[in-house]
């Protein structure tokens, strides 16, 4: 039992991970994959696979309503490319007198209110960044994209549903929703589990099972955890486009959120059915042929990019950390009871 587990974790810790051009080359397309030599690389392709530049990729960017940049968590070539995109958009959406707002997984619908204080200068970092809490990586990946939006006076959403809400849901399932009182319920959308279309069987297929059928219960409550986060992104996506009919939205999440036009993005989609959407979803650079081969038609816009480091060499290690990431939230599950 504690084996099949740890696989089931290790795929949802996968799943999590996912929640051009090269960079130093300004302007000039290259070959696919022949420039990315160091961790800040990148390269931006079409939907059908070609080179292109990165001021290309703006101009396509600038006509939808929403522009989705996936990334892998913690990779630096994904947060130099948002970073870039969003400077570049924001440039352009001046031009156009066109407000731009950013939208962020990273941050939970109920910390909204501390969000609004650090960008209006009510508190310091260290006081936001403990408060929050924010993501442990947030001064490597998030710090310039923050401190971007609060220099330029750029509104920022904090959209996603709060951790420990979207816990107790995977380890309760739909009845915990009833325990929330009136307050809680407001910081996730009011339909949490409202299907995406195809979304199951990709959610399914990364942990290695075809679909609702066969999947246990636990796997279940883990797939209306996901659903509560993607229901919940668009629908704060969608209240701020309502809100202010003339932004854009530029919205970051794991690329698992919105590839294929899944997750948050096809919720968003039956919500709004008429928005233009753009979505640039990541590729690792070695999975590159077999990507294009799997995915060949295709709305998405990409980027490849280097795989991280590897976590671990050492299996037991592996198990090790995992264990204990188990436990710990095993431990946090609790609460939930």
């Amino acid at each position: 039992m504690m084996i099949k587990r740890l696989a089931i974790l290790s795929s949802l810790l996968l799943l999590l991970n996912g929640c051009a051009l090269n960079t130093r080359s300004g302007e000039t397309p290259s070959p696919a994959t022949t420039n990315l030599t160091t961790a800040y690389d990148y390269q931006l392709l079409s939907p059908n696979y070609h080179p292109i530049s990165l001021s290309k990729i703006v101009s396509a960017a600038s006509k939808a309503d929403v522009v989705f940049i996936g990334e892998y968590h913690g990779n630096h070539a994904s947060h130099i490319l948002q970073m870039q995109l969003l400077e570049k958009l924001h440039n352009a959406k001046k031009q156009q007198r066109r407000p731009i707002i950013l939208s962020m997984e990273q941050f939970e619908r109920n910390q909204q209110t501390i969000l609004n204080d650090y960008l209006s200068n009510k508190i310091g970092e260290q006081y936001f960044i403990d408060k929050t809490p924010a993501w442990s990586n947030y001064k490597a990946s998030y710090r310039p994209l923050v401190e971007y939006a609060k220099q330029n006076d750029i509104s920022i959403v904090a959209a996603n549903a709060p951790a420990d809400i979207v816990r107790c849901i995977g380890r309760v399932g739909e009845s915990y929703i009833n325990k929330l009182s009136s307050d809680k319920k407001q910081t996730i959308t009011n339909k949490p589990f409202a299907e995406i279309p195809r979304y199951a069987n990709k959610f399914f297929g990364v942990m290695g099972l075809s679909g609702h059928a066969v999947a246990g219960k636990r796997m279940q409550q883990s797939y209306l955890a996901q659903l509560t986060r993607d229901n919940t992104m668009a629908e704060s996506i969608n209240k701020a486009l309502k809100q202010s009919p003339n932004i854009q939205v530029v919205h970051l999440n794991g690329s698992f959120h919105s590839a294929e036009h899944l997750g948050t993005v096809g919720a968003l989609k039956r919500m709004n059915p008429t928005l233009k959407v753009l979505i640039i979803t990541p590729i690792h650079k070695e999975q590159f042929a077999e990507h294009k081969k799997k995915h060949k038609n295709t709305d998405d816009y990409h980027y490849l990019l280097n795989s991280q480091p590897k976590a671990f060499v050492n299996p037991e290690n592996m198990k090790a950390a995992h264990t204990a990431m188990f436990a710990k939230s095993a431990a946090k599950s609790k609460l939930c009871e």
